[in-house]
């Protein structure tokens, strides 16, 4: 539950907007929300609050294109 919510405060901090709590399925790159500044600021702020450090090669764009997907995968990787 802590993944879940970091995440979502983080994205919704980083997106400027709660639609991404309200919709945890909303294509995050395709509706503009999230750029690679963004990702970049997101793989900071996980590193910080949950101690999980990913590296921006690790990102696989269509693997973190929801809030659900980020959540999973980072869940995967604790």
């Amino acid at each position: 539950m802590e993944i879940k919510n970091t995440v979502l405060e983080l994205l919704e901090e980083i997106c400027q907007t709660d639609v991404v709590k309200e919709n945890l399925n909303i294509e995050l790159f395709d509706e503009g929300l999230l750029d690679s500044f963004g990702v970049v600021s997101l793989l900071m702020g996980i590193e910080e609050k949950l101690g999980i450090r990913v590296g921006i090669s690790e990102v696989d764009r269509e693997q973190w294109s929801t809030p659900n997907k980020i959540i999973a995968a980072l869940e995967n990787w604790a």
